[in-house]
């Protein structure tokens, strides 16, 4: 299947059965949903995850990730330089991004 940048796509649970070749797929990763980034080639494609969809300790994770991002930001930002972002820009939550191979993802 042909997948373009911009695609929404959901990361498959792999097949094991017998004779399978094993996936690059985690158990955290399965099921999430999102939209293509990049595709490098069909063994490299950035999936943008949709942040609601994250679980657990990936949720988790980013959340922690975010703020320490935005401490850093707050810490070293220039008070002048401050003043040229808004608030959207100083409070910004980063993407999610999996690379995954076209054969473990399904157009949604």
């Amino acid at each position: 299947m042909a997948f373009q940048e911009g695609d929404r796509v959901r990361i498959q649970t792999p097949d094991l059965g017998a004779g399978a070749e094993l996936s690059g797929v985690y158990p955290h990763m399965q099921g999430l949903t999102g939209k293509i980034a990049n595709i490098y080639n069909n063994d490299e494609i950035a999936v943008e995850i949709d942040l609601d969809q994250l679980k657990g300790v990936a949720q988790d994770v980013h959340a922690i990730s975010t703020q320490r991002m935005r401490d850093k930001l707050d810490k070293n930002l220039p008070q002048e330089d401050r003043k040229l972002l808004t608030k959207e820009e100083i409070q910004f939550t980063p993407h999610y991004v999996l690379l995954v191979r076209a054969k473990d993802l399904q157009k949604v």
